[in-house]
């Protein structure tokens, strides 16, 4: 009994990320997958971030939202999966406790930007569909500003005291995290502190950087909605519906999962399902954020055709005159 009593209070320095180590056949196909998966994901989004800054015809409210969401994803990818890749290729799934609540930090600070973005977002199409000859005056460029950077900071500064109290906590007995990254619950169960006080912040912080948010996301879409359908001809109502239809795919799909996650009964034979959904919204939802947008957005393909004609016309400007000095090398050897 003594012996297990000085265990107990012993402090552990690292955690062991699980990660999906229960399945081995696996590891060989989920790091070329991941990696693949990693590669496309930073270069789609930072694709439409230099195509909303380079091309003057996005330089509009709604792009400069998806700029920013497009740049959140790459950072909100790089908290993750550089690690799961690391731990793949190299067999070590230690990771220390104040990398972990860093990790934490990037990851839970980003999730909470994208809630109050993608509400930023809904909100902007909301005032484009429902109050079309008032949208240019009330989203001008100094209330996308401040849209934009509250979400940046709301997100930054909940997760911020969250993970403050995280590194107060001492934990020890078990070291594994059965996860593979470090997210708040499997993390708190660890600690041999008293928790009660960061578990009634998380939750306050909790619901209002993404249950509130959501709310408002949803609000703006009953409205959007109702819009719509009062519109009287077919093709008005398809016109409507297609400047949200991009942006009400992306929430679903990354509230649906996070719902998925943080609903379901933490039961041991949900366990692997919750892991699962949890690849879909931080690494899947990521990836697929760029393809929606890239593929169903008229004015993102437009605008990088135009990007690639321009690039073409650049290169065959900066070969002319490479060939033009050959051609007169050659006459001037004949001559």
């Amino acid at each position: 009994m003594a012996d297990t009593g000085w265990r107990n209070k012993t402090s552990i320095t690292e955690f062991v990320l699980l990660g999906f180590g229960k399945v081995p056949e696996l590891q060989i196909l989920l790091f070329p997958l991941f990696l693949m998966i990693y590669m496309v994901t930073v270069a789609g989004n930072i694709l439409i971030v230099v195509l909303v800054v380079a091309d003057q015809h996005l330089h509009t409210p709604m792009y400069f939202f998806l700029g920013n969401l497009s740049c959140l994803e790459t950072c909100y990818s790089s908290a993750i999966l550089p690690r799961v890749l690391a731990s793949l290729l190299t067999g070590d799934r230690t990771i220390s406790v104040a990398r972990c609540i860093a990790q934490f930090y990037f990851f839970a600070s980003l999730a909470a930007t994208e809630c109050c973005l993608l509400s930023a977002m809904s909100y902007d199409r909301y005032l484009a569909v429902c109050k079309p000859l008032h949208y240019a005056a009330l989203m001008d460029g100094r209330l996308c500003l401040q849209l934009a950077a509250g979400s940046w900071l709301s997100g930054s500064l909940a997760t911020l005291i969250i993970s403050c109290l995280m590194s107060q906590l001492t934990f020890c007995g078990l070291s594994e995290i059965d996860h593979f990254f470090c997210d708040f619950t499997p993390v708190i169960k660890l600690a041999c502190s008293d928790t009660n006080l960061i578990l009634v912040l998380d939750l306050l912080l909790a619901s209002l950087c993404t249950l509130f948010p959501f709310l408002l996301t949803l609000l703006s879409y009953v409205y959007i909605i109702v819009t719509i359908l009062r519109i009287p001809s077919t093709g008005g109502r398809q016109k409507a519906f297609s400047t949200c239809s991009s942006h009400l795919i992306v929430v679903t799909t990354f509230y649906g999962t996070i719902i998925i996650v943080y609903m379901l009964p933490k039961s041991d034979t949900l366990r692997d399902l919750n892991k699962v959904f949890s690849v879909f919204y931080s690494v899947l939802t990521p990836l697929i954020n760029p393809l929606i947008y890239s593929l169903r957005n008229k004015e993102v393909k437009e605008a990088l055709s135009r990007a690639i004609h321009k690039c073409v016309a650049f290169s065959r400007t900066q070969s002319s005159p490479a060939s033009s000095f050959r051609l007169r090398t050659n006459q001037d050897d004949l001559n």
